[in-house]
């Protein structure tokens, strides 16, 4: 019995010194993080060295510019006084947007046959819904197209929008003879010839699974038979030119302009075929009537002359 442990005893040791090493090794639990914004995220970094006990521990933003995150035993830049280091595992504290990206975890062992490992790990940001900003008319002519649109450029992942009229949800078509089309990525909602009973109050909901849905304020939109303001706006418009080419003859008139040159009728087709005429151009067109009219002198010594020119 004892003959035959003192046998066995020699093979141990010599398949131990035999036996290959296992050179540094660097692993994570969780290659892809998600976590909300202003949460803390935890970047796994797992390693084994073969012979150095103290490795050197090297984390990194890579991305077009490469930034140190850990080095020489301290966190760096923005990272300086909120994260925190249990073994080569980092913990990010109140992550923003600024901090996602692609980090990577770099571990230096000297003594090693092979002395570098690294490990990649790619954080995502999560940002809930802030409140869409919203596009909604308020009138338009039936018969027209009409769009409303509804966007939220913070959220993450991106939003995806239902629409409201008169807080009640509007469902998206399934058939072609709809009247209207609801894109609920771009948050376009397109009318293809509005009608009086679109009118109605239209509101946006934006979510996106992460955090509450924010909804924009409503708004009315009114669809009328006939464009009211561009008709009152027309009619100003016009009464304006008349005012101002009545005022005009008027002027142009009593200064005899119209009875020595070109007479009424060339005034009238100028107030219909130059609706811009302003008052500047009328004032040049009096200043240049008086252009031939020269006042003869009026000189005390010769009074005679005077009075027998004028006659």
């Amino acid at each position: 019995m004892m003959e035959g442990t003192s046998l066995c005893l020699p093979v141990v040791v010599l398949l131990l010194h035999c036996s290959p090493s296992v050179p540094v090794t660097v692993s994570t639990t969780k290659s892809k993080v998600e976590v909300e914004e202003f949460s803390d995220a935890v970047l796994s970094c797992l390693f084994h060295t073969e012979k150095d006990p103290f490795p050197r521990i090297e984390w990194k933003k890579t991305g077009k510019d490469v930034s140190f995150v850990f080095f020489n035993g301290q966190f760096r830049g923005s990272f300086e006084d909120r994260a925190s280091i249990a073994g080569a595992t980092v913990t990010l504290h109140k992550v923003t947007q600024e901090d996602a990206g692609e980090y990577r975890c770099e571990i230096s062992a000297s003594l090693d046959t092979v002395s570098l490992g690294e490990t990649n790990v790619t954080l995502k940001v999560l940002v809930p819904p802030h409140t869409p900003f919203c596009e909604i008319p308020t009138s338009a002519v039936t018969g027209s197209g009409v769009q409303l649109r509804c966007r939220d450029q913070q959220s993450v992942p991106p939003a995806t929008y239902s629409w409201f009229k008169d807080s009640r949800r509007i469902s998206v078509p399934h058939h072609a003879n709809a009247t209207y089309l609801i894109n609920s990525h771009t948050g376009i909602l397109e009318f293809k010839s509005v009608t009086k009973e679109d009118s109605g109050r239209y509101s946006c909901l934006a979510s996106n699974g992460v955090g509450s849905p924010k909804m924009c304020e409503g708004k009315h939109m009114t669809i009328e038979d006939v464009n009211v303001t561009a008709v009152v706006a027309v009619v100003m418009v016009v009464c304006l030119l008349v005012v101002v080419c009545g005022c005009g003859g008027v002027l142009l008139h009593r200064n005899g302009f119209l009875t020595r040159h070109r007479g009424r009728s060339f005034w009238i087709s100028q107030c219909h075929g130059a609706a811009h005429i302003s008052s500047q151009t009328l004032h040049r067109t009096e200043d240049t009537s008086n252009v031939n009219y020269i006042p003869p002198p009026q000189e005390p010594q010769d009074f005679k002359h005077t009075q027998s020119f004028m006659l």
